[in-house]
Parts: structure tokens; sequence; C-alpha cells
């Protein structure tokens, strides 16, 4: 059961995912959980000014006294995070005024989000007769490769995990987004990495479900805060699930999915705030025929077109476009190639300068910014009797830029000026959805 930072936000919503858990302890749960809402964000924040100087101590006061307010407020003993409290304050003051602040420290510095989280949801369920225990992840066997940010774990993690868990007693609370690397330095899942803890810890004891508790009735067939007709969707496959996550839908993180693949484990999404709603079982084989489950959006997409110099064709010169890309590490959202052009959709939010000063080595580079990917997302899409003509045909008043040209079954998509995204997505909502 994982359970998100809008769901451990502040003391209300922890007696609720308290009770929450509380419901299943006949399935004996293993509980992961993300640092208190916002906290991430506010200690991210903490390192920004400190490499500007800025004065950092009333940031690192104002995350300190939220955990504090929290316990207070669930009237738990303060003392449960004092170890951790003394390590943070330690590492900020350690933080040198006007130095950029390397992955490594920044790494550890944002671990104390999850740290404190678990040892506060471990202290509710104790509290109110549970016997619960707090466990940082890496102390469970959470080993990482060394890309700090955006780590991936390592295979041995899975039996490390499993006899690690088994021998542990009561509702384990596990933090969520973080590992370590084999030198035991901290390290990072990236951003809603609890998904992914939540999926590698179902897989490693073989769980009978994974649960991922947020803040939507599960999957919608688009993102609500745009569609107020979006719907939940009952049942999803692991295909549609990872294609959904990897184009921008919020509701997982990109390789949640992937543990459960591999061991057959069904993930649903509930809602924290709506628990008896059924919310979305995302499983291997659904039989619901053809047809789309979603439309989901992706903003920040710089759109680039890479042209050989030469009015001829060029050997490989695809291949050593994409060989660039993978020096750069920057991955490709969108391509569409021939003998002699290149495009290409990308996040805006990398650094690309300096994979854009190698491009114009080798070719002609063309940028469009302020672009955004939508995608129409299903199952055997191909056999719908025309589902490309209707997105077209419903967008045809906007400027579509690129649409994708392979012949998947399990997603459409096209990038579109990203002012329009909104209105996008309402019209392929309205189209594909409206009864």
């Amino acid at each position: 059961m994982k359970f998100g930072g809008s769901s451990v936000g502040k003391a209300q919503r922890i007696r609720n995912v308290t009770a929450i858990i509380k419901t299943h302890l006949d399935r004996r749960p293993v509980v992961v959980v993300s640092a208190l809402g916002g906290i991430t964000d506010s200690l991210l924040d903490i390192a920004t000014a400190a490499g500007t100087g800025n004065d950092t101590m009333p940031m690192l006061e104002k995350v300190i006294s939220v955990h504090y307010d929290t316990i207070g407020e669930l009237s738990l003993d303060a003392s449960i995070i004092s170890e951790e409290v003394t390590k943070l304050r330690r590492l900020v003051r350690s933080l040198s005024p006007l130095e950029q602040i390397t992955p490594v420290t920044l790494d550890k510095l944002v671990s104390f989000g999850e740290r404190m989280s678990a040892r506060i949801v471990a202290g509710s369920l104790s509290k109110s007769g549970v016997e619960a225990h707090a466990f940082d992840a890496y102390d469970l066997g959470m080993i990482t490769d060394s890309n700090f940010g955006n780590a991936d774990v390592l295979p041995e993690s899975y039996q490390k995990l499993h006899d690690a868990i088994l021998q542990k007693s009561g509702t384990l609370v596990i933090t969520g987004f973080l590992g370590k690397s084999k030198e035991g330095r901290i390290t990072t899942l990236g951003r809603g990495g609890s998904d992914y803890t939540a999926s590698i810890v179902g897989a490693a004891i073989v769980a009978e479900e994974i649960q991922i508790w947020t803040d939507v009735n599960g999957i919608m067939t688009a993102d609500p805060r745009i569609v107020k007709a979006a719907k939940s969707i009952d049942l999803v496959s692991y295909n549609e699930a990872s294609e959904l996550a990897a184009l921008g839908a919020k509701v997982l993180h990109p390789k949640t999915i992937l543990p459960a693949i591999e061991k057959n484990i069904p993930v649903r999404i509930l809602n924290t705030f709506n628990p008896t709603h059924k919310g979305t079982l995302v499983q291997n084989k659904i039989d619901t025929g053809s047809r789309v489950a979603s439309i989901t959006y992706k903003k920040q997409i710089l759109l680039m077109n890479i042209s050989t110099r030469s009015m001829f064709k060029t050997p490989d010169f695809s291949n050593r476009v994409f060989e660039i890309f993978e020096t750069h590490k920057i991955p490709v959202d969108l391509v569409f190639a021939s003998e002699v052009n290149v495009s290409v959709a990308i996040d805006s939010t990398y650094n690309n300068d300096a994979l854009i000063a190698d491009l114009t080595k080798i070719a002609n580079v063309q940028i469009k910014t302020n672009r955004a990917k939508v995608s129409v997302v299903g199952n055997d899409m191909m056999r719908m009797n025309g589902v490309l003509g209707k997105m077209l045909s419903a967008l045809k008043s906007f400027n579509i830029h690129k649409v994708s040209s392979n012949s998947s079954s399990i997603n459409q998509s096209f990038v579109v000026e990203e002012e329009n995204t909104a209105e996008v997505v309402q019209t392929l909502h309205t189209k594909f959805f409206k009864r």
C-alpha cells in the first residue's frame, strides 16, 4: 500500500491513512510512504537558496516545524524524528554558500522528507494499537546504481528486500523514493519514485496486490483538472497503464508497472479521500475489445527538426543524430525520420544546450518551443474504424505540428501549441467519450 504526499499532507490525512491501513490488516499490508505534502519541494528550495548564498535557516526551521506540528496534532512523541532532524540540521549547516550542490548531496538532503514521514505514519499506527515499525528502504536492501536523482534499482535488491521484509514483525512503513548505491550513498528514484518503490517491494514479496493510494478515483479518461466530465476507468491493461505513465499521466510513475509485470501482480489505483471507490485495476489481460481508454498530455515539449546539410542522401544520418542524443542522455518522445531529415519531440526542461551545439556540427537544426504532446491511449486501437481520422477531424481548427507515424495499437500522439493543450484535450474527450 503506497500513500503519496497528498495522502499524508497533514495530521488529519495521516489519521485517514491509518484508518485505511487498519481495514486491510488481515491481508498483512506493507506500507510505502512519500514525504509530507510539499516537503520535497521545500528541501529542493533549501538547496537552491544555499547555492545562491541566501540564508537557509528560516526555510529549514519551517520544514522542521511542519513535522513537529503534525506530530503534535497526532499526539505523538516528538522524539520519533529527533535523530533525523539533528542529521538534517547538520547537513544544511554544512552546505557551502554560493557553491553548486552536488547530486550526491542533493539526494541526501531530499531523503529526509520520506525518512521523517515514515516515522510519523508508523507512530500514528502504533498509537492506534497496530504494531508498526518505520524502515528506510535502503536498510531493507534497496540497492541502486549511482545515477543520483533518477537511480535505477539493481536486480539483487529483490531478494534482499524479500528476505528482510519477511523476517520483520508487525506492519512495516517503508520510505518511498529512496535507495543506496553500492558505495553506500543515498540515492533517489526520480520524482514520483514512491510508486516505483511500492511496485519493487510488491514484486519482491510477491504481493497479492500492489495498491497506489492517490488523490483521484484511479486512472481517468482525462485529467479531471481540465476535463470536468472525466471519469475513472474500471479496468486497464499493463500496456495501457505503462503507456499513459510514459506519455504524461500523473497517476503513476513511468517505471511503476514494470516490476508488477515481471511477477504478474495486479496494481490497483485508489483514492485516499474516497476510499470506498473501487478505483482502477491494472492487470495483464483485459477483455475490453478495441477502445480509446484515456487522453493524456505532456507540456514543456520542444520540437526539433534536424536536416542534413547535403541535398543528397547521407548514409547513416539518422544513426549519427541518435548517437548524439544518447551521448547527452536526452530521451526522445516522438520521432519522424527520413534519410535526410529527423524531427523529434523532447522534454524542454532538460539542459539541451550542449545537445544542440553537437547537432549543429553535423546538421541544420530548427527549434520550436512552447509545444505540448497530446496522446490518445487505448487497447487495439488500429482495429477501430478511422480512429486517427476522427482525431484529426476533431482538431481541424488547431495547428497540428506532428502526428506520430507509427502503427501503434496503443497510442496515437501529436504535437500542438502549448497554449491550446486544455482545449485540445477537452475536444478529444468530447469526441471519444460523450454519450
